[in-house]
């Protein structure tokens, strides 16, 4: 449990600050895969997995970060799922569960980091329109995000104060308005 608070919450403030639809499409994506996967490897729970998911997307994103394992075992965080699965093999403990969330967090970095920056390559994950609009705070014509919390709202590179905050708020509530009235107008996939 506290594997999954703290890498969630370190992912969330990282690599998917101010992109929380992206985040519950991580989520979406990691849970279908592995209820997927659950049927042919027969298992029922899937939290462990789902945990050894979010430790290995955390490590790729972050592979300078370095770790230590009980103050014995000092390595880089890319290491992390596989120390964590060695723990397991060391303690007996069922390995398939392990192997299924460094699977699943593998097929997820790779669609989302690696794929579309190879020449050539296409982003397949993407993330609906719908949740973008009712998550997210907004992005400006580049598809910088508008808001930082509790800072203020980047312009241009600049900070400044409540006046554009006030502005970014009232574009976002907007957004939310116009999807929830027009529903239909609009293109729910980017």
């Amino acid at each position: 449990m506290i594997f999954t608070y703290r890498y969630c919450r370190m992912l969330e403030e990282g690599s998917f600050r101010g992109r929380t639809a992206d985040f519950i499409m991580m989520f979406v994506f990691g849970g279908i895969l592995m209820t997927i996967i659950a049927c042919f490897v027969n298992l029922v729970f899937l939290g462990q997995a789902f945990t050894i998911m979010l430790v290995y997307i955390w490590a790729k994103r972050n592979p300078y970060i370095r770790m230590n394992f009980f103050g014995m075992l000092n390595f880089n965080a890319p290491y992390l799922p596989w120390v964590l699965f060695g723990f397991s093999l060391l303690l007996d403990n069922s390995v398939i569960v392990d192997l299924m969330g460094i699977a699943v967090g593998h097929i997820y970095f790779y669609l989302e980091d690696v794929l579309p920056n190879i020449e050539g390559g296409v982003k397949i994950l993407k993330t609906p329109r719908l949740l973008k609009l009712l998550f997210d705070e907004g992005e400006d014509e580049y598809g910088r995000y508008l808001m930082i919390p509790d800072q203020g709202v980047i312009t241009g590179g600049r900070m400044s104060g409540n006046h554009n905050q006030k502005r970014s708020l009232n574009k976002s509530q907007h957004a939310k308005k116009i999807i929830l009235t027009k529903i239909g107008d609009y293109q729910l996939w980017d």
